[in-house]
């Protein structure tokens, strides 16, 4: 909501805003701009038929004050996913969804379009190097690239994100369960992925992670209109841990061993890769050019992302908290470290990964850590509101008995700090923040730390 607030505001409209909590770095940004409310809290006298409209947060109650205010005045609302497809409307719409890698296939489009100079608007959930805000709208721009999550759009709203924003090129990374609370069956959150490949119009595309046997079958029976494209994982090697791609005979840079290097690894990342090679050559991008323009993606913040490194450890921070991700980030850093010692540090923190029923959906996910650590805090449990979870139950989720479990940030650090980092690779994987524990702090901690 921050993003967007920045991006109307730079756009030049004239922006106001309510929050009941406003953290870092999102306060420091609004104030930087002027847009920080004097108080926090909720203040229906702020809202008055003179307002163009209310945009309304995911997280704002049905009986928000100043929503109710609003709507008694006839202001007009829209959802933070409506207000998108309003500004977008008459764009070709790129929206990228799925269970896991939607935030790195909508950077990497984004990277290889700004690599290019080609003109877009776009929606993102993580930080990207080079960008200012997540969130673009303008005046000019033809195509609007957006995550698509498949959350629910607002407390108002029970429709599915992606949904809202019509689709002119849609892609779909795999269907892995996750968002319980909201899809209490397996069957319902596919179903929200047919809908997605049925609205896309009959002159779009639907491209599709061919790999994922969920996705595939669903992609067989659903009446999709568009062009439908599968897609797999890119042709590609790994040599003195680099990941390089083969690029088909594409001549980069007088390179002609058709081996592009690449900064991110990872089977799914190459996969990742293939999507949006697809999304930009469908409109228009030649392979040559988007070659040359993956080389220098970083990664998304977060998402695999090198916090520090010396000769004999390297230290990651990542996103992963479904199972899905939780599996693909240790596969990949084993895959691309092979006779490094993997330690993987996971938090559990979401309603999901806290709910015992969701639990058994982790067997094997850590399986390829040679150290497996779960993080979890009673407190934010029991402000979910849900049933207690216990270390057997973990560790019967996991299928690893071996596991070591923590529920306070200082009793992790004092583990971290008693392992060897020689010849290892450190893993820190989670949605939340480790009950308060400075990651970077600690990966600083590991690295000095004396063979």
């Amino acid at each position: 909501m921050h993003n967007l607030a920045l991006a109307l505001h730079n756009k030049g409209y004239q922006i106001t805003g309510s929050d009941d909590e406003i953290f870092e770095p999102a306060k420091s940004r609004l104030q930087n701009a002027g847009l920080l409310p004097e108080k926090t809290g909720w203040f229906p006298d702020k809202i008055s038929s003179g307002l163009d409209a209310v945009i309304l947060g995911m997280h704002a109650r049905e009986d928000n004050p100043e929503l109710l205010k609003a709507k008694e005045l006839g202001v007009k609302i829209f959802s933070y996913p409506e207000f998108l497809y309003e500004q977008s409307k008459n764009k070709t719409r790129i929206v990228v969804g799925g269970s896991h890698g939607k935030t790195t296939i909508t950077a990497m489009i984004i990277h290889v379009l700004q690599h290019l100079d080609i003109d877009c608007d776009y929606m993102v959930g993580a930080q990207l190097e080079g960008f200012d805000v997540m969130v673009k709208l303008s005046e000019t721009a033809k195509i609007m690239v957006i995550e698509g999550d498949e959350y629910l759009t607002s407390p108002i709203d029970r429709r599915p994100k992606f949904h809202v924003y019509q689709p002119t090129i849609g892609i779909v990374s795999g269907i892995a369960w996750d968002h319980i609370n909201v899809f209490s069956t397996f069957e319902f959150y596919v179903e929200q992925f047919k809908i997605f490949a049925e609205m896309i119009p009959e002159n779009g595309q639907y491209i599709y992670c061919k790999d994922d046997a969920v996705l595939q079958e669903m992609s067989n029976t659903a009446n999709v209109r568009a062009k439908k494209i599968g897609y797999g994982v890119h042709p590609h090697c790994i040599r003195d841990g680099v990941t390089f791609l083969n690029s088909n005979g594409v001549e980069i840079d007088g390179n002609k061993n058709n081996a592009i290097p690449l900064q991110v690894f990872g089977k799914h990342n190459v996969t990742n890769i293939n999507a949006a090679r697809l999304v930009c050559e469908a409109i228009g991008v030649t392979k040559k050019q988007f070659y040359a323009a993956i080389q220098t993606f970083k990664g998304a913040s977060n998402r695999l992302e090198l916090l520090i490194k010396n000769e004999t450890c390297a230290v990651y921070k990542d996103f992963a908290h479904s199972p899905s991700k939780l599996k693909a980030t240790v596969d990949a850093l084993k895959e691309q470290f092979p006779k490094r010692k993997l330690v993987a540090c996971m938090e559990l923190h979401t309603f999901s990964s806290l709910t015992e029923k969701f639990l058994e959906q982790y067997a094997g996910a850590m399986d390829c850590a040679d150290v497996g650590i779960i993080f979890f805090s009673p407190e934010t449990v029991a402000h979910k509101k849900l049933p207690p979870i216990t270390s057997e139950m973990i560790f019967k989720a996991f299928n690893r008995s071996d596991l070591e479990v923590f529920h306070t940030a200082k009793q992790l650090e004092e583990k971290i700090h008693t392992m060897k980092n020689e010849n290892t690779v450190f893993a820190f994987m989670s949605s939340g923040n480790f009950g308060g524990m400075d990651v970077k702090s600690i990966a600083k901690k590991i690295i000095e730390k004396p063979i």
